[in-house]
């Protein structure tokens, strides 16, 4: 199994779940400001020189929301995903899917901006809407789905982690300290390092 990554990515997402895994991988580093992730080798992982990918056998995959639904269904023995048929799986699939598109995009309309735009009202109001949807969901737990830890507070909490960075997540102390229990778990360091 191998993964294309680069820190401060999307690819932190697959990489964290990888180490929750505790499964051997290898772990293609690619530089992006270098340019990388157009050499023809990183191209062969990903025709557009995204990050991630992950080449597992004959599956190929691009990004990392299907990676990490690829991973956390291969290895059932690690109960990182509700199992198939049970009450948990269709709120599993709808928090890992709310985290990738609905979140994701709510989050990073802020990222790399240094002053409000026209729009700044309107993602605001956005970004505020789902984090209330996310903030009622968890309803003070500490896990998204069931009373254990899946790969949807992974997606979840990485990109909270990300609007907590930005500091978007004031008015939502819940939220943080979701981040915060998540983010101190160790396969969280392994998976940022370098």
């Amino acid at each position: 199994m191998k993964l294309s990554f680069a820190p401060r990515t999307r690819a932190v997402r697959p990489r964290w779940l990888l180490e929750e895994l505790g499964v051997p991988y290898e772990l293609v580093r690619l530089d992006l400001d270098r340019g990388q992730n157009t050499a023809p080798e990183s191209l062969a992982m990903h025709p557009l020189g995204d990050v991630p990918a992950l080449v597992d056998g004959d599956v190929t995959l691009l990004d990392a929301l299907s990676i990490c639904l690829h991973l956390a269904d291969r290895y059932p023995e690690k109960h990182l995903a509700p199992p198939v048929g049970s009450a948990e799986r269709g709120p599993y699939y709808g928090w890992m899917a709310f985290a990738e598109l609905q979140l994701d995009p709510a989050v990073l309309a802020f990222h790399g901006r240094t002053q409000p735009d026209a729009d700044d009202a309107k993602h605001r109001a956005r970004l505020t809407a789902v984090l209330d949807v996310i903030d009622r969901g968890l309803g003070g737990r500490e896990f998204l789905v069931g009373g254990a830890f899946t790969a949807a507070d992974i997606l979840m909490a990485s990109i909270l982690h990300l609007a907590h960075t930005l500091r978007l997540l004031d008015g939502h102390p819940r939220l943080f300290e979701y981040v915060r229990l998540h983010t101190q778990r160790p396969a969280v360091r392994r998976a940022v390092a370098g």
